[in-house]
């Protein structure tokens, strides 16, 4: 029979309550040893380091350094007061572009590409602000929108940041993926932006306890627009859908929470007026640098890297290994008097004595042929020619080197903070979780429970190890069919057809005998832990620095089509609430400490839940496995078993809308389980490209342990006739 949508009232969280982040002892003085590094190995932590206790503790201490002075104050309209603000900022900043928007081409691109150390972070504060924690709020789906918006629908080409290192191209600013072990370099980023990069890259880390703080953030950054008036680019996000978001969200928040947002538009003014005047004095330092300075800088950048084959040239009485030895890089505080001297002796040296082609040795051994050919990039090697013209014209001026010093006092204000930052809602504490319950919780809200990283690395990893028993016996599998093959792309889609058609569709028959409801609702209960966490297997996966594989643009879009695209009632997990409601069960969020007591879902499937909650937390370890376990689970989605429930349902007057959707979006034609195999293949593809045939073997042996850890959980009829032939192992037990 035909059964009303259930209606259930909108999720209007606007922040989670504060709670404490746990750590493992020790994990401050890690920490610390990343802070004294220095700013490119914070930078490069908060980026590329996302799956240790310690980035997340860095991150909560460079939040405490920018957010602690910030002031919160009771704010009645919102948008007025942020719209104000925003304002402000751009017709104080116009003087500024007009400045920037004069200088020549080639000074320009040096400023772009100090921008784009910046400018290439857009969005990032969204990449998990789509997490179990979070959703379904109305606010989180607008944010998750827009983050569609931003990623190009899982299209790197069609992303907004795609499209602005295009612009930096094209304005002669090209720099290399922000993930290159390079790119600071390459953006000859100074200290003091790339510290303020890692305000963005922290909150990217930890979006769930800092909402607010990600909503006033996203909004200031785009109205604002720097990147977009410094490139000549269109708003990658439309004005007014910022506006609707901030509007929608004033409307549903606290005074508390509101003023949260307003300092967080505050702060990102500021900063964003930081940097810009960075650039400033940045144009200004290059307006007037001589061109001894210049060529000074393009030694010292290449000293350190000079080797030992200089070890026969000498200058004066040196070699210029022991010379090089002396100075160091001048944007890392070499001695200006050192590199001065030596350019001076340079410029008397046989080495730039004019020949009679009006060349000079040392030229000579820049171009091709030369013993120095390729090491200089175009621009560097016209400073040189520059340089060495004058010299040859007779100019022989004073050198006297003028280091850049561009925002080191900026930037030694944010190191100091971010050094002394010692937020007061931190807590040393490794005990274990007591039960799965607990760790159920911890999982969810792993912002604050860091310290159980590694509880679920290891039982992540035992799982998947414990699952390989079915590579052998999985044939046997009701649902699927985990047995090892070979691979290659036909015999995949092979499989996975053959699974479909003969375990999910053909043994389909419309049961004779509805169950009573009581039944049919306990065998509900049975799924509806992992229908609350819904999508989650895929929610870190495809973060920034982490969108260069065709895989991971395709892994997005799934993610993205379990969370409505931004549509909240298109979102799997508003379902799970509608079919769950119409059920009678109306369960408090799973991220708050109620769920822990709930007694409606059983106890013997957390197992399930748990192992999806601890691969999914860590996307870069569990990459092959994620991919498996996708496959398994959207294949799932169709067949017998969702028409069944399908039919039962009906039959008592519950909501349907859970086993619809995925019934449909599911399939095995162009649905997700159809993707899901194209994304093994395109995967692995690229794997054989890199590194050959032999590398994919043992890549998808990974891939398919995790097929198999879902199947482990489906299949405990088939495993405990294994388990009568041949003995449990006791680590089985303990995953289970």
């Amino acid at each position: 029979m035909a059964v009303e949508p259930t209606l259930v009232p909108d999720d209007t969280t606007t922040a989670l309550p504060p709670r404490p982040f746990h750590f493992t002892p020790g994990t401050d003085e890690a920490v610390d040893e990343v802070i004294a590094a220095g700013p490119r190995e914070v930078f490069r932590t908060l980026l590329q380091d996302r799956e240790s206790e310690t980035t997340l503790l860095l991150a909560r201490r460079v939040l405490h350094a920018f957010l602690a002075p910030a002031r919160v104050r009771a704010v009645d309209d919102l948008p007025a007061a942020v719209g104000e603000l925003v304002e402000q900022a751009r017709a104080e900043l116009v003087p500024a572009h007009a400045s920037l928007a004069a200088a020549d081409r080639e000074v320009r691109a040096d400023l772009l590409r100090q921008r784009g150390v910046i400018a290439l972070l857009d969005g990032c504060w969204l990449d998990a602000v789509s997490q179990p924690a979070t959703q379904p709020a109305l606010v989180v789906n607008r944010l998750f929108g827009h983050h569609v918006v931003l990623a190009g629908g899982g299209n790197p080409l069609e992303s907004a940041q795609h499209r602005r290192t295009r612009a930096l191209e094209d304005a002669g600013a090209a720099l290399p993926d922000v993930a290159a072990a390079d790119f600071l370099d390459r953006a000859e980023a100074r200290p003091a932006t790339i510290l303020l990069a890692c305000f963005p890259l922290a909150l990217a880390v930890l979006p769930a306890n800092f909402l607010p703080e990600v909503v006033g953030v996203h909004h200031a950054f785009h109205r604002l627009g720097i990147d977009d008036r410094l490139l000549g680019t269109p708003p990658p996000i439309p004005p007014g859908d910022l506006d609707a978001l901030l509007a929608e969200y004033a409307g549903q928040a606290s005074p508390q929470d509101r003023g949260r947002v307003l300092a967080a538009v505050e702060l990102t003014l500021s900063l964003e007026r930081e940097h810009l005047g960075l650039l400033i004095e940045l144009l200004e330092f290059r307006r007037t640098q001589t061109l001894e300075s210049k060529v000074a800088e393009v030694i010292s950048r290449h000293a350190p890297l000079a080797g030992k084959q200089h070890g026969r040239v000498t200058l004066g009485d040196r070699t210029l290994v022991e010379t090089f030895a002396g100075f160091g890089r001048i944007a890392a505080g070499a001695d200006p008097v050192a590199l001065a001297e030596f350019l001076a002796e340079f410029r008397e040296s046989p080495y730039l004595v004019e020949q009679p082609d009006g060349d000079c040795r040392f030229l000579a051994a820049t171009r091709f042929g030369g013993s120095m050919f390729g090491i200089f990039d175009e621009r560097e090697a016209k400073v040189l020619a520059d340089w060495i013209a004058t010299v040859h014209k007779g100019a022989k001026p004073s050198i006297t080197v003028r280091p850049n010093t561009v925002g080191d006092a900026l930037a030694a204000r944010w190191s100091a903070a971010i050094r002394d930052a010692r937020p007061d809602d931190v807590v040393f504490d490794a005990s274990p979780p007591s039960d799965d319950r607990e760790l159920f919780y911890r999982l969810v809200n792993i912002e604050n429970h860091a310290a159980t990283l590694q509880v679920a690395a290891d039982r992540a990893e035992r799982c998947f190890a414990d699952a390989q028993v079915l590579f052998e016996h999985g044939a046997g599998g009701r649902y699927t069919d985990a047995s090892f093959f070979e691979y290659d792309a036909d015999a995949l889609y092979a499989r996975a057809e053959k699974i479909y058609w003969e375990k999910l569709v053909e043994p389909y028959e419309p049961l004779k005998e509805v169950p009573d409801a009581d039944e049919v609702l306990f065998e509900q209960s049975t799924y509806q832990l992992t229908y609350l966490i819904d999508g989650a297997w895929l929610h870190r996966v495809g973060r920034l620095g982490r969108r260069e594989r065709e895989s991971d643009g395709m892994l997005f879009r799934i993610h993205a089509d379990e969370m409505g695209n931004g549509d909240v009632r298109k979102n799997h997990l508003t379902l799970t609430r509608r079919a769950m409601v119409s059920q009678g069960r109306d369960l408090p969020h799973i991220r708050t400490e109620e769920f822990t007591d709930q007694d409606e879902l059983p106890d013997d499937m957390y197992g399930f839940a748990l192992q999806q909650l601890s691969m999914c937390l860590l996307p870069d370890r569990f990459y092959n496995e994620i991919l498996g376990y996708n496959l398994a689970i959207e294949m799932f989605g169709s067949g017998e078993m969702r028409l069944h429930e399908i039919q039962k349902l009906r039959h008592h007057g519950f909501d349907d809308c859970y086993e619809q959707a995925h019934l449909t979006i599911d399939n095995f034609s162009a649905g997700h389980a159809k993707q899901a195999a194209d994304i093994i293949v395109a995967y692995l593809d690229r794997v054989r490209r890199n590194s050959g045939e032999a590398a994919v073997a043992g890549e998808w042996r990974r891939v398919w342990r995790g097929y198999a850890s879902f199947a482990f959980f489906l299949e405990q009829p088939l495993l405990r006739e294994v388990a009568t032939a041949e003995p449990t192992d006791e680590s089985t037990e303990l995953v289970l």
